[in-house]
């Protein structure tokens, strides 16, 4: 078999210890962050060097082994999730940030380097790295490249793909290419934004430059609450009208609320329905001139409540409950489901209150959070898996969530991905055509979709794999 005939040759590249074949050592890798599906891989290798990363893909493609990268773990889509049968390749011990160059704002890493720890290296030259996911802690800079993570600060700073400069990377067939440069100016076609977001399909990144930016001057981080969700969400459209630009802008409700408090004791209001936190952020001049217009938009805006984080320390807890919200939820259900969609800014409140109609309609829970500026929903469906039927009706109103995404002009995803939750929508937000050359740009690039195969495109694909059962 070709799966026998790869293990013996990955015994010549690994120590026993770094080669994973036995069923306990497999378990740990059977799923990613969205648990309801499982796959057992065949071989787990740990390389700890980029020739390592490279020979175990060249040798997969030789015997037509199909193989996924995976760092921390943290996807929510299943877009680490393995190919039963196949080849996982853990890339945590690439962890060496390669190079910091402080004069031209640029950091070159491995891709287990976690994300926070580039922020860490930059400080003492007074530089951090923007892109901040709620899992900024333990996700690694190699997942936030396949899957384009973004993060509170998005709506200000932009997605992954805005920070990556150039990308080293080995395809799918062993060949290892240059994507991009140190410029911030590039010429040619864009291969580093094609490859960021790609989810894997197109190979495994060996070395990411980023780019670094000044450290934050001043910030001004406002807490409204509201006694009604929608007029929370007609507020974002309100400070966004006024032409102001924060840094972040993100909703909670009350469910996620109660989760935060339960879990930080974050010291939100408890009368609250709608919680929406504004910060802006960037020079002092600039920060001090905004603040007043933003207070005038928040207080016109309708909320019973007001706060202004007057120390560091007060802006922390503010921020420590937006930033623990998912696990939080944990605290209120045994089970449940990130949503990840997105939704035109002027829509907000009316996907709001749609939501909260599909909620009482399947009889589920849902707590939101979201990043309101620029409309990316996560609503996090609450479900007992022990009662028979609940996952089942929590992931259709998972679906309805995406399908009235898709309807009122937005996105199934912001930033967490299609992987193997989303696939059956994706041709719900594009047409045939569209599908169609999504699919030969991969083929172009890996004909045996042997690179994280079942993801993404997989729909209707003849020869695609099924979806793994749930548990």
């Amino acid at each position: 078999m070709a799966i026998q005939a790869l293990i013996e040759t990955l015994r010549e590249l690994y120590p026993a210890e770094r080669l994973l074949t036995r069923r306990a050592q497999l378990a740990t890798f059977e799923s990613d962050g969205l648990t309801a599906f499982k796959a057992r891989p065949a071989v787990v290798v740990l390389p700890e060097s980029q020739g390592e990363v490279i020979a175990t893909v060249r040798a997969c493609h030789g015997h037509g082994v199909p193989f996924v990268a995976r760092g921390s773990g943290t996807s929510l889509s299943g877009g680490s999730l393995p190919v039963e049968g196949g080849a996982v390749i853990a890339l945590n011990r690439l962890d060496r940030i390669v190079k910091l160059d402080p004069g031209a704002r640029l950091a070159v890493v491995e891709p287990g380097v976690i994300n926070r720890q580039v922020s860490v290296a930059a400080a003492p030259y007074g530089l951090y790295y923007a892109p901040d996911p709620s899992s900024g802690p333990v996700c690694t800079i190699g997942g936030n490249v396949a899957f384009n993570s973004g993060g509170a600060h998005c709506l200000k700073y932009g997605m992954t793909t805005n920070h990556v400069l150039a990308i080293r990377a080995v395809l799918p067939d062993g060949a290892v290419v240059e994507l991009g440069s140190d410029s911030l100016e590039g010429v040619g076609p864009d291969y580093a934004g094609l490859f960021v977001g790609s989810e894997g399909l197109f190979g495994i990144a060996l070395e990411i430059t980023l780019r670094l930016l000044p450290r934050v001057e001043r910030y001004h981080t406002v807490l409204a609450a509201y006694h009604d969700l929608a007029v929370a969400g007609e507020a974002v459209a309100s400070v966004v009208a006024s032409g102001l630009l924060p840094g972040a802008m993100e909703i909670m409700d009350r469910l996620a609320m109660d989760a935060a408090e339960a879990a930080v004791q974050a010291g939100y209001p408890p009368d609250a329905q709608g919680l929406l936190i504004v910060e802006l952020e960037g020079p002092d001049a600039e920060v001090e001139a905004e603040f007043p217009r933003l207070m005038e938009v928040i207080d016109a805006s309708g909320p019973f409540e007001v706060r202004v984080a007057e120390t560091e320390a007060e802006r922390q807890r503010i921020w420590k409950g937006r930033k623990g919200a998912f696990s939080s939820v944990g605290r209120l259900s045994p089970d449940y489901i990130v949503q990840d969609g997105v939704v035109p800014r002027s829509r907000l409140a009316e996907a709001l209150a749609e939501i909260g109609r599909l909620a009482g309609h399947f009889g589920l829970r849902v707590a939101n959070v979201f990043h309101a500026g620029d409309g990316n929903l996560h609503p996090l469906i609450l479900f007992d898996g022990r009662v028979e039927g609940e996952l089942e009706r929590a992931e259709e109103l998972a679906g309805a969530i995406l399908r009235l995404c898709v309807r009122l002009g937005g996105s199934i995803t912001g930033e967490h991905g299609v992987g193997v939750e989303k696939r059956s929508y994706l041709p719900e937000q594009y047409g045939p055509g569209e599908m169609e050359l999504m699919r030969n740009l991969r083929r172009a690039v890996d004909p045996a979709e042997i690179a994280n195969r079942g993801k993404m495109l997989a729909v209707d694909v003849a020869g695609s794999p099924p979806l793994p059962a749930h548990e």
